[in-house]
């Protein structure tokens, strides 16, 4: 941690001075303010990609991983009042932040209808939260995370802080980066969603309503990283804990694994455990989370995940049981990652 400090501020350092002196070409005279024209890099490492990764902090993810699974949300079930307040909070964020909604004209939720769910007498939203590109504004990333738990029971109230509180607030931090980013100059050249998804506890439901009902056109739909349990440590990994789980990277396209692995080498250095990489994988963790329903629909996708633990699906999955260090590390890798896919030149390439 302490070598990455020392990175960071060298970086940041060198960003500061490329943002207080823009280059001018030495044929036109034109200001050069590309997101991705920034010719000093350290270590080989794009400066701004350091410095906007690190201000996704411990302490913040946090703070508001404490507000978003506490017992005020109720545990977050599909159509009760908690999941309610949990909407609520994540547009409150997005709008403080000033990023706004993707929902179209700015809204922010994506209604879901009573008869979408069938014999559940139900409604419920997605929150879609967007960063339009500089450059190719019509391609988009979608960054995704289910909003909802599995409610209370018996008296008990099911907070779900990794599942899936910890990739919620996770979307929240990396669209405040890439927002900062853009004010500075920085912005993605392609579009970034930030699609927080309903009723996946109960089968990926509000995944497969956009997925149907999609706002920016599959067509135009990238990739799909999604992030669902990111701040525990499997049981059989504890010895080594500095890993996530990468599902799906390679089974669409190679370029998307290629360009996963080059951002975690330059940037992050986890261990990318490709355990349950698999279609075969009795587990079936592929089938289980909302990068499912992009998948089925050709888009490249990379789920990440932690892997399950003691606290799964149990009231016990509580905030004081999350790793934030490591945490903090996860999400600073899906940047890092997001911030390549949107500034590449090319779209990942389907096999």
């Amino acid at each position: 941690m302490i070598r990455k400090s020392i990175i960071a501020a060298a970086c940041i350092a060198t960003l500061v001075g490329c943002n207080s002196a823009k280059t001018k070409s030495a044929t036109t005279g034109a200001t050069n303010s590309s997101s991705t024209s920034m010719t000093t890099t350290v270590d080989g490492k794009n400066p701004a990609v350091v410095k906007y990764m690190s201000t996704i902090t411990s302490e913040e993810l946090k703070e508001q991983l404490y507000e978003y699974a506490s017992d005020d949300m109720e545990g977050r079930m599909t159509g009760t009042p908690g999941q309610r307040k949990a909407v609520e909070y994540l547009k409150g964020k997005y709008e403080a932040m000033g990023v706004p909604g993707g929902a179209g004209e700015g809204a922010y939720y994506q209604a879901i209808p009573e008869e979408f769910f069938g014999k559940r007498k139900i409604t419920s939203e997605n929150v879609l939260a967007f960063i339009e590109g500089s450059e190719m504004p019509e391609e988009v990333l979608v960054l995704s995370a289910h909003l909802d738990h599995i409610g209370t029971k018996d008296g008990e109230i099911f907070n779900g802080a990794d599942d899936d509180g910890s990739g919620t607030i996770a979307l929240v931090e990396i669209a405040e980066a890439f927002k900062q980013a853009k004010e500075d100059g920085y912005g993605p050249k392609r579009s970034i969603l930030f699609l927080h998804v309903t009723a996946e506890e109960i089968g990926l439901q509000g995944s497969r309503y956009y997925s149907e009902n999609p706002v920016y056109p599959l067509a135009n739909t990238i990739a799909n990283l999604n992030v669902d349990m990111i701040g525990r440590i499997d049981p059989k990994r504890e010895v080594k804990s500095n890993y996530v789980y990468l599902i799906g990277s390679d089974m669409l396209s190679q370029d998307l694994h290629d360009i996963s692995e080059k951002a975690n080498e330059m940037y992050v250095n986890m261990d990318l455990d490709y355990t349950y990489n698999g279609k075969d994988d009795p587990n079936r963790f592929y089938y289980r989370s909302d990068h499912y329903n992009f998948a089925k629909n050709n888009i490249p996708v990379i789920f990440y995940f932690n892997g399950t633990h003691e606290d799964y699906h149990r009231a016990t999955d509580t905030p004081d049981k999350i790793e934030y260090d490591l945490y903090t590390e996860r999400a600073q890798l899906i940047f890092a990652t997001a911030w390549e896919l949107a500034n590449a030149e090319n779209r990942p390439a389907l096999k």
